[in-house]
């Protein structure tokens, strides 16, 4: 599927705690910094009295403002209110989540004063914005087209929801590309592989929130997917919230005081706890040191690589798990893998390296892309590809990916009948046969589900039709066919066919169910514009006060240049003077005046300085 229009196509890693964009262009991937100037941007989004903040502005007021400061919205997006998982993480989060129309979570803040309810894809929608306007004033061009990327494992609910949050962007989300396949791209091209040979690579995809193992075969630009495996709930954050328990323990334990019900005490202990972290990374012990974290008392402690080890060791025993299940999936042995590449923030913890190195029998991990910048690299090479963008170097190279979950219709007895197993190759097609389970039965009502477990509650219902006209028999005597196919979009269609009559009857799914509607997307689009403009309103405000106040400072330094001061008259000087001053006076009883009055002052100066400033330059 090519994009159709709006110049250059970018791929983007939407993050649970860091996002990324890149662009193919004069021949390479470039990674798009922010406004910051830097290369990842936290997937944060901030509502204050005031303003919206999204990015590292978000992030860097969090502690301040922590139950209207919103992250891992990624799991968030796609899921059901009542799940397990989100449960789970809200007990966790300082943010609030209540129940919307469909068991559908919403997270509920204060902005302005009011009580807003967001969906996750608003959220997630915020964070493309921002990586869209990063791509825009990099290229000084208007861009609408993008790939962006997933977990393997997403579901199809959680899929779509993405695409979701792409449209609430204003793009035209080209392809949802598993990151783990995006991630092999980069690593295929950057140590072009593929051209002496079968290359068969396992990247280990540990991130923030999410993880993901996939077994690629490469061979000149042709990228196979041979398995996959993971958790869509498993990454660093679950790392930082065992040592926030930990020294929330800590602290009850000595102090004799309970801050766990103190959102601004836990927001700054995740803080430091995240910055631990990292250090530990490269260091055997680190210390943390909070001043006043809670009712004025200090925290100040030291945390042991060993210890650090200690509290997570159960989670990073599960990330093995998946490892297994892939090799099996891909009947390949450990020694067939020719590389085991490390994508993600996540895998520069030591352990998880020595573990992994450890099942591989001691083989050297390959460490050569960016961990942080893998994914929208190769996000950005398909964005290229799809938007006919593409040069001779990635012309023809060619992805082949599978189904993450097996897919297959509800029976009898509750169970699911499979019909596509997971980590088939797509584009594929499978059949299956199927008949009445009562006498004289006139129709059959056919529920589609994906998942792995046996029992149709545990899966994931994706849509439901009816087969009708069927000549009542005897039950097990109709014969009906069951066809599923999904295409290269992974997009399913299944067709049900009476053999007796040749009826038929059939499904695309696109998983409405749990998904915003068309005018639930056109009121966040509406509102999304909305925000831009009141964005746009504020920076303009920020903008108009930064002229005022580097005008009246550098007034400030010319009266008291030598050069300037002998050519000015007394009364010239206090007049300057006085209106330096009074400007100042205005500017701090003034922080949150209008764009013309922040101008108007402005304007007040120039009158009074620059008749004066030519009278000394004649």
């Amino acid at each position: 599927m090519a994009g159709n229009g709006g110049g250059a196509a970018i791929g983007i890693d939407l993050g649970t705690t860091y996002s990324c964009v890149g662009v193919w262009r004069q021949d390479r991937v470039e990674i798009i910094v922010n406004d910051q100037g830097r290369r990842t941007t936290p997937s944060y989004v901030a509502f204050t009295d005031t303003e919206r903040l999204i990015g590292d502005g978000a992030k860097n007021q969090v502690a301040m403002n922590p139950t209207n400061t919103i992250f891992d919205a990624k799991r968030l997006i796609g899921r059901r209110f009542s799940d397990e998982s989100v449960q789970s993480d809200m007990r966790l989060w300082p943010f609030k989540v209540v129940a919307g129309p469909g068991d559908k979570p919403m997270i509920e803040v204060t902005y302005k004063d009011e009580r807003k309810k967001f969906a996750a894809e608003e959220i997630s929608s915020m964070v493309l914005l921002k990586m869209r306007e990063a791509a825009e004033a990099f290229l000084g061009s208007t861009v609408e087209n993008a790939v962006v990327t997933v977990p393997a494992y997403f579901n199809d609910s959680q899929r779509q929801a993405t695409k979701d949050a792409g449209s609430i962007a204003g793009l035209n989300v080209m392809s949802i590309l598993n990151e783990p396949t995006a991630a092999a791209i980069a690593y295929g091209l950057e140590m072009n592989v593929g051209n002496d040979g079968d290359k068969n690579v396992l990247i280990f995809d540990l991130g923030g929130g999410t993880f993901d193992v996939s077994l690629l075969t490469m061979k000149q630009g042709v990228f196979e997917v041979k398995a996959t495996a993971g958790d869509t709930h498993l990454g660093g954050e679950d790392f930082d919230n065992r040592m926030v328990d930990f020294f929330a323990e800590e602290f009850r334990r000595k102090q004799k005081k309970d801050i766990t019900g103190n959102p601004r005490a836990l927001r700054r202990l995740r803080t430091a706890c995240e910055r631990a972290k990292r250090n530990l990374s490269s260091t055997s012990q680190t210390t943390i040191e909070i001043d006043c974290l809670y009712e004025g008392i200090d925290f100040s402690t030291t945390i042991s690589r060993a210890r650090f080890e200690e509290l997570n060791m159960d989670l990073f025993k599960m990330c093995m798990g998946p490892v297994e299940t892939c090799l099996a999936d891909a009947h390949m042995e450990k020694s067939s893998i020719h590389d085991v590449v490390l994508v993600g923030g996540s895998t520069r913890i030591p352990k998880v390296q020595e573990m992994l190195k450890d099942f591989f029998d001691g083989k050297e991990l390959c460490k050569s892309i960016n961990p942080d910048e893998a994914v929208a690299h190769g996000a950005a090479v398909q964005a290229a590809i799809l938007s006919g963008n593409a040069t001779e170097k990635i012309h023809d190279l060619l992805l082949l990916d599978v189904t993450p979950l097996s897919l297959g219709v509800g029976v009898v007895g509750g169970v699911m009948s499979v019909v596509i197993p997971r980590n088939t190759a797509i584009p594929t097609k499978k059949e299956g046969g199927f008949t009445t389970v009562a006498d004289d039965q006139t129709s059959i009502l056919f529920k589609v589900y994906e998942g792995e477990r046996a029992q149709i509650t545990d899966n994931n219902l994706l849509g439901e039709f009816r087969l009708a006209n069927i000549v009542p028999a005897p039950a097990g005597v109709p014969k009906v066919n069951l066809c599923f196919e999904i295409d290269r979009n992974g997009i399913l269609h299944v067709l049900a066919e009476n053999k007796a009559t040749g009826q038929t009857s059939r499904i695309t799914i696109t998983n409405e169910n749990g998904r915003l509607s068309k005018a639930e997307i056109d009121r966040m689009l509406q509102e999304a514009e909305k925000y831009k403009a009141e964005d746009e309103e504020l920076k303009k405000k920020i903008e108009a006060k930064n002229a005022l106040e580097l005008y009246v400072y550098k007034l400030k330094s010319a009266i008291k240049d030598q050069n300037i001061i002998l050519k000015l008259s007394l009364a010239d000087k206090r007049e300057t003077e006085d209106a330096i001053e009074k400007a100042i006076h205005w500017l701090d009883c003034h922080q949150f005046a209008k764009i013309d009055e922040f101008e108007e002052m402005k304007h007040y100066l120039q009158n009074i300085w620059n008749p004066i400033v030519t009278k000394v330059y004649q």
